[in-house]
């Protein structure tokens, strides 16, 4: 069957993804195999993002999250840095309008330490402008990594104890998990990534406990509703466990 042939009633029929998470991979590549720099990789990745967040709101997918700009990528040239930056802007200046409008409630995640003044403007601007949104969630890891995330956890649930509003014994996953910048969302149900690399690179590390990975080898700026619908297929044939088995699994064994 095709990936887009009947996909709705796959996805209905085994478990739909409520959460989708994706490392946008490839940009660099694509650019480098057209002679390109890899600023101009990056453009065409802005574009398939567009397609991206479009196509996951006519599938039905309550939240999802990308990773925009990862603390490591800091030691890239200043160049790129610095448009990866403007791409952010570039983004939610043209988008914001069309996401408050259609009831996406946009989150950003990571650390805002040391960001210019610009680029937090725009953020705290695309949070504000649509916090009472409640149809979608887009959230957008920005100078995140998953590490740090749980070590800035640690730390807020340090600072808790030591001013008396918890107790080290109150430390359990629960607990934990509200301290990280992801607790606003349920976990990823899937985790995608282009460009046919097979890692995390430090995303989400905490929440992708349990979700299903999918590798799809097709770079980011070639992404799009048909690319995200054959992760949603492969995902839709996945056995999803928990650390868990299936009854008929213990029947057998028995």
């Amino acid at each position: 069957m095709s990936p887009s042939v009947g996909l709705s009633a796959a996805v209905s029929y085994r478990n739909a993804a409520r959460h989708v998470a994706i490392i946008m991979d490839g940009n660099g590549r694509w650019a480098k195999a057209r002679g390109l720099p890899r600023t101009f990789g990056h453009r065409a990745g802005v574009q398939a993002l567009k397609r991206t967040v479009e196509a996951a709101d006519h599938l039905g997918i309550a939240w999802l999250t990308v990773f925009g700009f990862s603390t490591e990528n800091w030691s890239r040239p200043p160049q790129e840095v610095s448009e990866l930056m403007r791409l952010l802007k570039s983004y939610v200046e043209t988008d914001l309008h069309r996401l408050e409008r259609e009831g996406v409630r946009v989150h950003v995640i990571g650390e805002r330490t040391g960001l210019a003044p610009d680029i937090l403007e725009i953020i705290h601007r695309a949070e504000s402008r649509t916090r009472h949104n409640e149809r979608r969630h887009l959230q957008i890891a920005f100078n995140y990594g998953g590490r740090a995330d749980i070590v800035a956890a640690a730390r807020r649930f340090a600072d808790a104890v030591a001013s008396g509003r918890l107790a080290p014994g109150d430390c359990d996953e629960t607990t934990f998990g509200r301290f990280l910048s992801t607790s606003e969302a349920p976990p990823p149900d899937l985790i995608v990534r282009t460009s046919g690399e097979q890692r995390l690179s430090n995303f989400l590390l905490w929440d992708a406990a349990y979700a299903e990975l999918v590798f799809q080898d097709i770079l980011w700026p070639d992404y799009g509703a048909e690319a995200l619908k054959a992760a949603l297929a492969e995902y839709a044939g996945r056995d999803r466990r928990f650390g868990g088995v299936e009854v008929h699994d213990v029947l057998a064994a028995g």
